[in-house]
């Protein structure tokens, strides 16, 4: 970054409509460089601060790819200040789960400039600098403020053990965790998750199931080659380990309050968060019609279609279609996208 551009610029003034045009056409300066970008980045930030290195993973290739859609995602947003409030909030308080403290900001913002420097080349200019100074400085308060409410309200993270573990199939699992205290979400919504085995890398999982009294989670796990930490919870994993949540992140939730009806399309172990929003509805006590469509590719999936189906049989506002599509399997009726245009608009 050029120091007479920070030192000139004003960062806590607002982003004006020049700056966001000034940062989108930036963005498309270092477009063409995106598969370089975060490892110029990353080089830089350790080299520069070689302490932050522990707080990654050994394995950055998935850190690389999460920095790029985050930095992409920001400018889109940044003429949506609500919104971009609300996202860098997010990214803040579930960033404590990493270890990230107030001062590591200031280094990121540092390297991420010298970086878009880099690869802009001559589209790099003092106003440009000026812009992005402001941008990320926005960015890194919202972060910060939101980590700092986050850790007077409840822990970074979760030590789950695990009290259950069933394997079906090769590559497919259904892992029961519980919380050693409350843990907070509401069925529909995602876990990050980290096993003692990639203890700094972290992955999503949709819980199967609405909050339970005794502090359990159930979680369908498919081994995705190459996938260090899908692999371990599959293969590796057994009864009385330990894993690690973050905070429960996503809006995919029923709000309670709606008389709605509600339609859920899913296929594979993308089942799980739809049997977790029924489980929510029957916690709220809301009865609104909902009508779910499970694709699968053979007998054998999807992973709790019979759990599903009989909560149906019981509720009358719950109808349950599946469909199985394949060419070895003798009877395979029609596809998933067909079941939906038999079933109505």
């Amino acid at each position: 970054m050029n120091p007479r551009a920070a030192r000139s610029a004003d960062t806590d003034a607002p982003l004006s409509a020049r700056d966001i045009t000034l940062l989108r056409a930036s963005r498309a300066a270092v477009e063409p460089h995106a598969a370089d970008l975060p490892v110029h980045f990353y080089a830089t930030l350790f080299h520069r601060y070689p302490q932050v290195r522990e707080l990654f993973p050994p394995r950055m290739e998935i850190q690389h790819d999460k920095l790029l859609r985050a930095l992409l995602l920001i400018v889109d947003l940044v003429d949506d200040s609500e919104y971009l409030v609300r996202f860098c909030a997010e990214l803040g308080r579930d960033h404590r789960k990493f270890g990230a403290l107030s001062g590591h900001y200031a280094a990121v913002g540092e390297c991420l400039l010298t970086t878009l420097e880099h690869f802009a080349g001559p589209a790099w200019t003092a106003d440009v600098a000026a812009a992005w100074t402001r941008a990320y400085t926005a960015v890194a308060q919202a972060m910060d403020e939101a980590a700092r409410a986050g850790a007077a309200e409840r822990p970074a993270v979760w030590d789950a053990r695990i009290v259950d573990h069933r394997r079906y199939g090769p590559d497919l699992a259904e892992v029961t965790v519980r919380t050693d205290q409350p843990y907070p979400f509401t069925g529909g919504q995602f876990v990050s998750v980290a096993t003692p085995w990639w203890p700094k890398s972290w992955r999503h999982y949709s819980p199967s199931n609405a909050p339970r009294p005794d502090r359990t989670i159930t979680f369908h796990i498919r081994a995705v080659p190459g996938g260090p930490v899908s692999s371990a919870l599959v293969h590796r994993a057994a009864v009385g380990d330990v894993l690690r949540l973050g905070r429960p992140l996503g809006d995919m939730i029923l709000d309670p309050a709606s008389t709605r009806d509600v339609v859920c399309v899913a296929g594979g172990t993308g089942l799980a968060p739809i049997r977790a929003l029924v489980e929510q509805a029957l916690l709220d006590g809301v009865r609104r019609r909902m009508d779910i469509f499970v694709g699968a590719r053979g007998t054998n999936e999807p992973h709790g279609l019979d759990d599903i189906r009989r909560l149906s049989h019981h509720h009358q506002w719950l109808t349950v279609r599946a469909t199985v599509y394949d060419a070895h399997t003798p009877g395979a009726g029609p596809g998933l996208p067909e079941a939906l245009t038999a079933a109505g608009p």
